[in-house]
């Protein structure tokens, strides 16, 4: 391995293209993917290295720390190419290539250049040859990628300089103490289960706990400064209940998405994520609402995600394929020019309070046509067909809507007209699937819904070419789409009596609420859909609603 390597030209067979075209994938396209992955990393890493070579560091130079990985890779290339393709990896690589143009803040830039050191270190480890390198201290504790966190006991406070050596896959670590002496310790790290984590943690080792998929294991990350979508984080240690709900609520997901088989849209086997954040959750308590439902990925960590822990399996497994599949395609935009982006947020986006960029527009329209898929799976399952036929119904048309923005909007290279174009022939062979009247009905009711509401909210009445938003806009929660995704029994809000089926009851409603806050965006998009529900001629105010009185 070397950072000068130029890897052999390489072509993606059309098989595997048509697979990604149409939303999906097979297991021969995602190793295609990560050598993709690979390749970029070893080409971003070559340019960080030059960049920090000459960098003033009180640690080992970075060209010590890359011969020890070099070595260590030539020992055991297997375990080194999985810490090379690691998602912080790739996230360290990217934000740290960032500080160095200028274009991110963080700590000194060494620290985060000492990045290089610690990855070595954990070479050697997986080689089991030897090293000794100088690493960087915080309190005393030194992060190990994929591994865990080493802390000294009673270290120096703040930020210094320790020696890491390794031997035969065992870490000696020493650094300063607060009264200039030398603090040592020595451990063989080690990843562990989640069911196998100890029952009270060492005060000098918390290893890296993972998810069991059968025999692969899933980092459940809470650790590693860069497991978040940039900046660097400090560690967020999970209490031991809340990694076992993890690991129970993973279990029933991968059963639920083990229920899904082929290479369509929305199939998933989970053992090829690489990595599960934990969005700002460290403890049991209190329990997350039933409609959390937030989750995220970069383009830099392929095969993470970052999600809030939801309430259901179900909700879990849908957003793993979300996620993986902004992964895909965050994959497939670096190996290929899709589209000729301005960035100018201008377009609507079904599924967001804000004007998207066409590079966001497409993601959106990848995701969730993976998401549409998902649904579509699920909707011979008594226990979730009502729901599943609504999310199907309602995510097919969204994407499809979206596809249609972007295959009109001549922006689009030849390879993102052919992905583009193989994701409407997906979708519009859905639309032509028969769904229940009432789930397509409530999809269509929320659909009308978002985009009046989203229109109320960004659109500034008074533009006549194009659009032209308002300078007082705002993000807004969407409550409604999972509201609509089964009709209550017991219906209380408009919104409910909507969702049910009774537009009197809803209308009602509105015009109580409207009465109180005339000018609520919510409000009135809600009695407009309404309106048009209940066959008043409203569908022609549908199209601008902004420039109602």
């Amino acid at each position: 391995m070397t950072t000068s390597e130029r890897p052999t030209p390489f072509r993606m067979p059309a098989p595997l293209f048509d697979e990604f075209a149409a939303g999906g994938h097979s297991a021969e396209g995602v190793a295609f993917l990560e050598q993709g992955e690979r390749a970029r990393r070893l080409l971003l890493l070559n340019t960080l290295l030059k960049r920090l070579r000459d960098l003033p560091t009180p640690l080992s130079p970075i060209a010590d720390a890359w011969r020890v990985f070099k070595e260590a890779a030539e020992r055991a290339p297997e375990p080194v190419e999985r810490l090379l393709l690691a998602p912080t990896t790739g996230t360290w690589i990217a934000h740290t290539l960032r500080r160095a143009h200028g274009t991110a803040t963080g700590p000194r830039l060494w620290t985060e250049a000492a990045r290089m050191n610690t990855l070595a270190v954990v070479a050697a480890l997986h080689a089991g040859t030897e090293a000794s390198l100088r690493v960087p201290l915080e309190d005393g504790a030194l992060h190990l990628p994929g591994l865990g966190l080493v802390r000294l006991a009673d270290a120096a406070p703040g930020p210094s300089a320790g020696r890491a050596s390794t031997r035969a896959g065992v870490l000696t670590l020493g650094g300063p103490g607060p009264d200039g002496g030398r603090r040592s310790l020595t451990r063989r790290p080690a990843p562990v289960p989640v069911t196998g984590a100890p029952p009270a943690d060492d005060p000098h080792w918390l290893p890296l706990r993972t998810l069991a998929v059968g025999p692969v294991a899933v980092p459940l990350e809470d650790l590693d400064p860069y497991r978040d979508l940039d900046d660097p984080v400090p560690p967020a240690r999970l209490d031991a209940d809340e990694a076992l709900a993890w690991q129970e609520l993973f279990d029933e997901a991968a059963a639920i998405l083990a229920n899904g088989k082929g290479t369509g849209p929305g199939r998933l086997d989970p053992s090829v994520i690489r990595a599960v954040v934990p969005w700002a959750r460290t403890s049991l308590l209190p329990p997350p609402p039933p409609d959390v439902r937030v989750s995220a990925s970069s383009g830099d960590s392929y095969g993470a995600m970052v999600i809030a822990r939801p309430s259901s399996p179900l909700a879990l497994a849908e957003a793993l394929v979300h996620e993986f599949q902004h992964s895909k395609l965050a994959a497939l935009i670096h190996l290929f020019p899709l589209l000729d982006d301005d960035r100018a947020e201008r377009y609507y986006a079904p599924w967001r309070p804000d004007p998207r960029h066409l590079t966001g527009l497409l993601h959106g329209a990848y995701a969730f046509t993976g998401v549409a898929g998902f649904w579509r799976d699920r909707m011979t399952d008594p226990e979730h067909a009502e729901a599943a036929a609504y999310h199907f119904a309602l995510r097919r048309t969204q994407s499809r809507l979206v596809v249609r923005t972007l295959l009109t909007g001549g922006r689009l290279t030849e390879t993102g007209h052919a992905l583009v174009t193989g994701l409407a022939r997906t979708l519009d062979g859905w639309l032509r699937e028969p769904v229940p009247p009432a789930a397509l009905t409530r999809a269509r009711t929320a659909a009308a819904l978002h985009r009046t509401e989203w229109r109320l909210r960004n659109v500034d009445p008074a533009g006549t070419a194009g659009l032209r938003f308002r300078p007082d806009r705002a993000p807004w929660p969407d409550v409604r789409t999972h509201v609509f995704a089964v009709p209550p029994a017991d219906p209380r809000t408009p919104d409910e009596h909507l969702a049910a089926g009774n537009t009197a009851a809803a209308l009602a409603g509105y015009d109580d609420g409207l009465a109180r806050d005339p000018g609520d965006p919510h409000l009135l998009a809600g009695r407009l859909v309404a309106r048009a529900a209940a066959g008043e001629r409203a569908r022609g105010q549908l199209a601008r609603p902004e420039t109602l009185p």
